[in-house]
C-alpha cells in the first residue's frame, strides 16, 4: 500500500464516527433515501441471486444511462447472469428503476427490477469505509466487477482486489488536469490502484495514454460507449399533445443546466423576445430538485413561467404579448420529451466549468446543437461535433443570443446542422460488441 493509500485508509477509518450523522444530514436534503441509507454503510437491502454476477457501477446519471445498453448486451449473451447496478446518486437510481423496473419499480425501497425478472438489481455505493466496502462484497460476491468513466475509490478498489474480485474499468475517463494533479501528488496511489485493474477500457486514445502513464496494466481503446446508447424515448401521444400546446411558437431549449446557467439562458430570452415573437424558452435543470429556486429566479427576471413537474403547460402568447416566456422541464427520465420538442438545444454545464453534459442525446434526435466553451467532460465528442458542422462552440454567454438568432432565422443552416450531428452520433456503431466481448472473456463459463 502507498503512503498515500495508508493515510487515506486512517482517515475513513475514523470518519466512521461521523459518517451516519452525515448521511442523515444528506436525507433531509433529500439526497439519500431514508429507508434505504444503510447501504451506504455496506449493508444488503437484497438478497444475492443464485448463480454468476456482474457488478456495475455508474456513480450518477451519465454514467448509468451509459451502461444499461450494455447490460442489454451483457444478459443477451449470457442469460445466466445477474447483474447488480449500484450509483451514488437517488436520480441515477430513480433512472435505474424507470428505465429497467418499469412504473411497478420503487427507488425508494430496495427491491429486485420487476422490469426484468429480478435479473437486475440496483444498491447504493457504500461509502468508501475499508469495513463498509468489505460487507457490501462479501454479501455480493461479484464474478466480475466494472467500474464506469472516473470512479477511483481507494478504499473499494483495494478492498475488491483482496476480496478476488476481478475489475474492470469501463468507459475510463482521465482529463489532462485529472492527470497532471494524480502525477504530482499522488503518483503512488494512482499507480498502485490502476495496477489492480485486471483490464482498462478507455474512453478515447488520449485517456488510454494517461492511465498507461500512470501505472494501468492492459489498457484498451475499443470506442466510447456513449456512441452505443439508444435515442431518449419519449411518449408519442404527449409528445402529439404538447407539439399541439406550442404550434407555432418558435422555442429553444437549454438542457441539464447547472446553477448560474439559468441566469444565461434568460438573458439570451429578454435579448431575443422583442424581435422573436412568442418565443419560447425551454429550461431542463439537471437536478430537478432545483425547480423552486429556478422559479424564484424567473420571476425576478420578470419572465413568467410554467412548470412540467405541475403539469403545467406554457400559455400562448394574448393579444397584449402576455404569456409564459419560459418552460420549466423540472421532470425526471423526460429529456427526450423535450429535445424532440424543442429542436434547437444549447448543452448546460458547457458555460461554467463543469465539463459539459452529453451532446450525442440530442445530436440522435435531429436536434440543432450549440455549446459553451466547457466540454472537457466530452472533448472527443464535442471536438467532433464541431469539425463537422454539427455543433457550434459559443464563446461564452455574449455568444448565445446571437447564435440563437441567426439559427432561428436560416432554418437551413440549422437542418445542415443537425444532419451532421447525426452523422457523428451514428459513428463507432461496433463498440458495444467490442466492450461486450471484452468483459464477457472475463466471467467464469456457463
Amino acid at each position: 500500500m502507498s503512503p498515500g493509500g495508508a493515510l487515506y485508509r486512517i482517515a475513513t477509518d475514523a470518519a466512521g464516527l461521523v459518517l451516519p450523522a452525515y448521511l442523515r444530514r444528506r436525507a433531509r436534503g433529500g439526497k439519500e433515501f431514508v429507508a434505504r441509507l444503510a447501504e451506504r454503510r455496506g449493508i444488503a437491502g437484497l438478497a444475492r441471486p443464485q448463480g454468476p454476477l456482474v457488478w456495475i457501477h455508474g456513480a450518477s446519471v451519465g454514467e448509468t444511462i451509459s451502461i444499461l445498453p450494455l447490460i442489454a448486451a451483457l444478459r443477451a449473451a449470457r442469460p445466466d447472469i445477474a447483474v447488480l447496478v449500484t450509483s451514488v446518486t437517488v436520480t441515477a437510481a430513480r433512472l435505474v428503476a424507470q428505465r429497467l423496473g418499469g412504473p411497478e419499480a420503487e427507488p425508494e425501497r430496495s427491491g429486485a427490477l420487476p422490469g426484468t425478472q429480478g435479473a437486475v438489481r440496483h444498491q447504493f455505493l457504500p461509502l468508501d469505509r475499508a469495513a463498509w466496502v468489505r460487507r457490501f462484497l462479501r454479501h455480493w460476491r461479484p464474478d466480475l466487477g466494472i467500474l464506469v468513466e472516473s470512479e477511483l475509490w481507494p478504499n473499494l478498489i483495494r478492498v475488491a482486489d483482496a476480496e478476488g474480485v476481478p475489475l474492470v474499468q469501463v468507459n475510463g475517463r482521465l482529463s489532462a488536469r485529472s492527470f497532471a494533479r494524480w502525477r504530482k501528488l499522488a503518483p503512488g496511489l494512482a499507480r498502485d490502484l490502476l495496477r489492480r485493474f485486471r483490464l482498462c477500457l478507455a474512453q478515447g486514445e488520449g485517456d488510454a495514454e494517461r492511465f498507461a502513464a500512470l501505472g494501468a496494466r492492459d489498457v484498451r481503446h475499443l470506442g466510447n460507449l456513449k456512441y452505443a446508447a439508444p435515442p431518449l424515448p419519449a411518449d408519442a401521444e404527449e409528445l402529439a399533445r404538447l407539439r399541439a400546446a406550442i404550434a407555432g411558437r418558435p422555442a429553444w431549449m437549454m438542457a441539464s443546466t447547472h446553477p448560474g446557467e439559468e441566469a444565461i439562458a434568460f438573458a439570451a430570452h429578454e435579448a431575443l423576445a422583442p424581435t422573436v415573437p412568442g418565443l419560447l424558452t425551454i429550461i431542463a435543470p439537471r437536478h430537478p430538485e432545483r425547480g423552486e429556486a429556478i422559479t424564484a429566479e424567473a420571476r425576478a427576471a420578470g419572465l413568467p413561467l410554467a412548470r412540467r413537474s405541475r403539469g403545467e403547460v406554457p400559455h400562448p402568447p394574448g393579444p397584449d404579448g402576455a404569456g409564459d416566456a419560459v418552460w420549466l422541464a423540472d421532470t425526471l427520465g423526460e429529456l427526450g420529451l423535450f429535445y424532440r420538442l424543442a429542436g434547437l438545444v444549447v448543452m448546460g454545464g458547457s458555460f461554467i466549468p463543469h465539463g459539459g453534459q452529453n451532446p450525442l442525446e440530442p445530436a440522435r434526435l435531429d436536434c440543432v446543437l450549440a455549446f459553451g466553451p466547457h466540454m472537457g467532460n466530452f472533448p472527443d465528442i464535442a471536438a467532433a461535433l464541431e469539425t463537422e458542422g454539427g455543433a457550434e462552440r459559443l464563446s461564452g454567454p455574449d455568444a448565445l443570443a446571437p447564435w440563437l438568432a441567426s439559427v432561428l432565422a436560416d432554418r437551413q443552416h440549422g437542418r445542415k446542422m443537425a444532419q451532421a450531428a447525426a452523422r457523428v452520433a451514428a459513428r463507432q456503431s461496433g463498440v458495444l460488441d467490442r466492450v461486450a466481448e471484452a468483459l464477457l472473456a472475463l466471467l467464469p463459463p456457463r
